[in-house]
Formats: structure tokens, C-alpha cells, sequence
């Protein structure tokens, strides 16, 4: 077998591979570091290996012991995106492939840390407790735990967790805590599934939990846990449906944790605590998706990133499908088609970042997160094409059994896809797939070569009503009410808003009127928080910019404010506004968000 060409690594993942990780590690809020070591189980993969590289990004290394034998190491220069590489040296180059060994790490991360933040008290719901939380998607962990940082290692790990308050991993909790002599509390988990790296996940802070069903609870700091806690009551009704047409859940307990404004995603797939900053019931069946799509069958490198994030939301909408009507699915996909072509506007529809299976030799994973990869389009043109969801779901469930517990890249994907549907139909059914040119869906750039034709039931009557806006702009009389949202769902007054941002800047005299009659600016539900501010800002409303700059300094979502920063940046009196408001309140992002705010508005040195 050929190795495995992964870019985004500097370890040497094709030597020696990783089984199980141990951390023991002390949270210090004061200094704002964890400290302690971790234990790395390997094994060999090739013949006369006599090193071990890991990646490693802003953290102290003090010393690499090898039963209890220290060993010669060093830290090379940094890598600017990925980090700088610990080659750990071995006494003596191990002869046969399959040796297993172990190597101890003993460091400490930074407050360089890219993947950890510390808040203070006052950044808390609570304000009397700091509070901490990792994020190491796509490629932090490395400054987490000194680790070989790729997706196509998969791993067990266990921690002893350290802490003055309660710590929660994306791990089962096993055993009691202890008090040690210092006051801190020892909190034991183990994740016994394998994972890739990027899924290791900690968060300490004044947290409560309240069980939600039979393998279920949700965690969150005291005065919001009860409202969580209603919010998410259908947890295991979306896993049960999901159990309906994939496989068992694999993973024991789903608990989530809702994690404080300043996290840098909507949502994440870390195993039994993803985040949901809004009351929104397709985030969470997002991530139970990510259950089977990611966490069980994952990307082999971050070029295959699609093979998480476009069976993820297929999978998403079929659950949802399921439970609210097809027409809802059809109408979360409609909201999806936008989204990627305002990804596609960013990049530029010749940007190889347009590519759902792109090369990112040198390239910073982060720097093309976008919607890109979430477009389930092409699986949903697949489904079509081979006789529909009775035909496709079957598919679905043998891709789950196949791959489970692996790294998959898109020629694994597309080979054992035809030689599925090859098995189980013939050649009719291949013949169609044939009809398609994956060329083009997986490495062409720009919007995809096929439009997915949704059905616009739910969607017709948002963009008649956005028709009316348009046309009114030449109208004095304005034969507007404040009726006409009534019987909208949210996400129907999200399609509205989308659809007029499509369209010439709207006059202000219609802003103010809309706002007026619908109450956009006041309202609570961020997504058309955010829609609104789009529209305004795309106009030069310079009467919204105040309502941006507290919406954008209340919550860190990446998804919200790097788009109404960049927007800010180029409105008319915006741009000054935009660098200030953020110089002003950097210490609230997370340090990924951080990072692509200051290259959004041109802060970046």
C-alpha cells in the first residue's frame, strides 16, 4: 500500500501510529495553561523505525521518557499554519513493523494555545467562576496534546483531569473524583470508541447537568441548565430515528454541553458534547448525525472534509425528513443552496477552495472552512439518479457498517459506492451512476454542475413576499402589514430575508418601513438577527450598525460575525468601526475565530 499522502501533518504518521492516548493534566485558570503529561500507546508500521514525530503547536515540552528512560528530542522551527514538529529520538531503532511501545510526554500548553480559552468570570452566564473549553477542529490538538494530528489515526483515549471545577472530556466519566493535597479535583474519563484527534475535547467550568432521556443529558452553567435542558427534551427521538436507518448508536450516552456565546462554531461534532448556541432543533440533529457521519466514518485527511460535513447534513435532513414532513428537508436544503453560493461569492467561483475534494498542500485547513464541504448536493444527485431514497438508503447503512471506526478517503468512498450498488443491483443501477460526472461534483469549481431542483413548497410564499419588497422600491404606496410574517416559521423568514439580499441594496425608506411593520432589529432568533443585519449592512443602513456591534461582541460565532464583520468593513462609515469594535473586544473570540476575523477586515500582520 502505497503511504498515505496527508498535508497537514508534520508527524510520521506512515512510520508509527497511535492507539490509545493517557492525559493527566492540571488546569491552571490563573495562568491560563493545563500542565501535566501524556502517554502515547504506538505502534510500528514499517521496519527499523528510530524515531517518533509529533505535532506539537505552542507547547512547552520539558521532557520524553520511554519506560522511564529519558530520551533525546527536539523541537523544530514553526510551520506558520501547522505547528512545529517534536522528533523524539528512540535508544534504538525498533527492528520489527507491529512493535508496540510507549512514550511519555511531559509539557504544558501556552496561552499561545489554539485551541483552548479561558474566560474570565465576567464572560460567564454566571459571572463568579472562569471557564474553559477546547475546540481543536481542524487542526489544533497539536496545541492541546503534543499528538500526531491527523484524521487518518484513530484513537481511544483516557484522562485524569485536574481541576477546582467540574471538567467534562468527549468521554464517558468512569470512576469517582478524588480531592488531591493541592484542593483540586481529579475528574477520570475513557473514550473507548475510536476517534480521530480533532475530537478530544475538554471543558471545565460551574457546570450542572439534567438528565433529557434514557442516554441523554445536558450540561450547561446553572442558571441556563433547565432552559437547556426543555430545549433539547427530543435528543433521543432524533437518535432513535437515526438508529431507524443507519446502525445502533455506537457511542453509550449522548450528553451535550451548551457552552458560553464566545465559541467559535455553530455547532461541533465532539462526541457527547456538541454546542448549540441557539434554541434551533436542526443543530442538534446535526450533530447527533455526526454520530454515525464524522465520529464513526471519518475523513481520512482534511482534503476529504466533505466526507464529514455532506453525509453529515444528507443524513441530518433525512431524520428530519422523517419527523417533520419531507417538505422540511427540501426547505433546510433550499437555506443550504444559499449558503453555499454566498461561500462560492467569497472565495470566487474559480477558487480551488470551491472544490468539495481540493488539495491543501500548505494550506491551513481552517482558511477554506465554509459551506463548501456542507453541500450535501451531490449525494442528494446521487440518491436521485439511482431510483431514489428506497434505492439510496439501503447504501446508506452498508457505507456506516463498512467503514465504521475508519479514515476514508473519496476514492474509498467512490469505490466501495459502485461495488454496493453493483452487488445489490447490477449493472442497471450502475449504469446510472455512471451518468454522473464525479470529476466535475468532486474537483470542479464553482457551484455544482447539476441544479438540485427542491421542491419550493414552503418556500414560494417567502419569495413572493420578498418580490412584493422588490417592487415596491418604486412604489410610494406601500401595501405592507404587520400580518405578513404571522404565519411564518423562522426559517420561511430566513428565506425572505436571503432572497432580498440576492437583490439590489434596498432603499432605506424600505428598511425603515420593514422594520417598522416586522420588528427585525429587536428580535431574538440569531439567524434572522443575522439576515437582517446582511440586508441593512449591504445597503449602507448606517442605523444598524450599532445593533452589529453588540451582536457581534454578545457571541462568537464564526458563522454570524465573520460575515457581518466583513460587511461592516466595507459599508459605507464602516470600516474604522468594524477594526475598533473588534481590537476592543479580541479577548472575547476563541483564537481560531480570532485569527480569520483579523484576515477578514485586514488587521492580519
Amino acid at each position: 500500500m502505497a503511504p498515505l499522502r496527508e498535508p497537514n501533518t508534520l508527524s510520521n504518521h506512515n512510520s508509527v501510529s497511535t492507539t490509545h492516548l493517557h492525559l493527566d493534566l492540571a488546569i491552571d485558570f490563573a495562568r491560563k495553561i493545563l500542565s501535566g503529561h501524556v502517554v502515547l500507546s504506538l505502534i510500528t508500521l514499517v521496519e527499523n523505525v528510530d524515531r517518533v514525530v509529533l505535532d506539537t503547536s505552542y507547547v512547552d515540552v520539558y521532557a520524553v521518557e520511554k519506560e522511564g528512560e529519558k530520551l533525546k528530542f527536539d523541537i523544530a522551527d514553526r510551520h506558520q499554519a501547522f505547528g512545529s514538529a517534536l522528533t523524539i529520538n528512540l535508544p534504538e531503532p525498533i527492528v520489527a513493523a507491529g512493535t508496540k511501545f510507549n512514550i511519555k510526554v511531559l509539557y504544558a500548553t501556552t496561552e499561545q494555545c489554539t485551541a483552548i480559552q479561558f474566560l474570565e468570570p465576567s464572560q460567564t452566564v454566571g459571572k463568579k467562576h472562569p471557564y474553559l473549553f477546547s475546540q481543536c477542529e481542524t487542526i489544533h490538538a497539536r496545541s492541546f496534546v503534543p499528538c500526531q494530528d491527523t484524521p487518518s489515526i484513530k484513537l481511544t483515549y483516557s484522562a485524569h483531569i485536574h481541576s477546582p471545577l467540574r471538567a467534562l472530556m468527549s468521554a464517558l466519566q468512569t470512576g469517582e473524583e478524588t480531592i488531591r493535597d493541592d484542593g483540586l479535583t481529579t475528574y477520570k474519563f475513557e473514550q473507548r470508541t475510536t476517534i480521530p484527534s480533532y475530537l478530544i475535547a475538554l471543558a471545565a467550568g460551574d457546570l450542572e447537568g439534567r438528565e433529557i432521556g434514557p442516554r441523554s443529558a445536558v450540561w450547561s452553567e446553572p442558571a441556563v441548565v433547565d432552559k437547556a435542558a426543555l430545549e433539547f427534551s427530543d435528543t433521543e427521538r432524533f437518535i432513535a430515528t437515526g438508529e431507524s436507518f443507519l446502525t445502533p448508536y455506537e457511542w453509550g450516552r449522548y450528553d451535550l454541553l451548551v457552552l458560553p456565546p464566545s465559541f467559535p462554531y455553530e455547532s461541533l461534532s465532539h462526541l457527547r458534547n456538541p454546542n448549540s448556541p441557539r434554541c434551533a432543533v436542526d443543530v442538534i440533529i446535526h450533530e447527533i448525525s455526526h454520530s454515525w457521519m464524522g465520529n464513526l466514518v471519518t475523513t481520512k485527511t482534511w482534503e476529504h472534509f466533505w466526507l464529514n460535513e455532506g453525509w453529515t447534513v444528507f443524513t441530518e435532513r433525512k431524520i428530519a425528513g422523517r419527523i417533520y414532513g419531507q417538505a422540511v428537508g427540501q426547505f433546510m436544503s433550499i437555506i443550504g443552496w444559499k449558503a453555499l453560493k454566498e461561500s462560492v461569492e467569497l472565495f470566487g467561483a474559480d477558487s480551488p477552495a470551491t472544490r468539495i475534494n481540493t488539495d491543501l498542500t500548505g494550506i491551513d485547513p481552517d482558511d477554506y472552512f465554509s459551506s463548501v464541504p456542507y453541500g450535501f448536493n451531490l449525494l442528494y444527485h446521487i440518491e436521485k439518479t439511482v431510483g431514489g431514497p428506497e434505492v439510496f438508503e439501503p447504501y446508506m447503512k452498508a457505507h456506516v457498517q463498512r467503514f465504521a471506526s475508519k479514515s476514508i478517503t473519496t476514492e474509498e468512498w467512490q469505490e466501495y459506492m459502485f461495488e454496493f450498488f453493483e452487488t445489490q443491483y447490477g449493472d442497471e443501477v450502475v449504469n446510472k451512476l455512471k451518468t454522473i460526472d464525479f470529476e466535475s461534483w468532486l474537483r470542479g469549481t464553482g457551484m455544482p454542475p447539476v441544479d438540485p431542483g427542491f421542491d419550493t413548497t414552503l418556500a414560494d410564499v417567502c419569495y413572493a413576499l420578498a418580490k412584493r419588497w422588490d417592487e415596491a422600491r418604486d412604489h410610494e404606496h406601500l401595501d405592507f402589514t404587520s400580518e405578513d410574517l404571522t404565519n411564518f416559521r423562522s426559517t420561511q423568514k430566513i428565506v425572505f430575508l436571503e432572497r432580498l439580499t440576492d437583490l439590489a441594496p434596498l432603499p432605506h425608506r424600505l428598511l425603515v418601513r420593514m422594520d417598522e411593520l416586522y420588528k427585525l432589529t429587536p428580535i431574538g432568533n440569531a439567524d434572522i438577527r443575522f439576515r437582517w443585519q446582511q440586508l441593512c449592512l449591504l445597503a449602507d443602513y448606517e442605523p444598524i450598525y450599532p445593533s452589529v456591534v453588540e451582536f457581534v461582541t454578545e457571541q462568537g460565532r464564526m458563522k454570524f460575525v465573520r460575515p457581518l464583520y466583513r460587511l461592516l468593513s466595507l459599508a459605507k462609515n464602516g470600516s474604522e468601526l468594524a477594526k475598533r469594535t473588534y481590537l476592543e473586544n479580541k479577548s472575547f473570540y476563541h483564537p481560531i475565530a480570532a485569527a480569520l476575523i483579523e484576515k477578514d477586515i485586514g488587521l492580519e500582520k
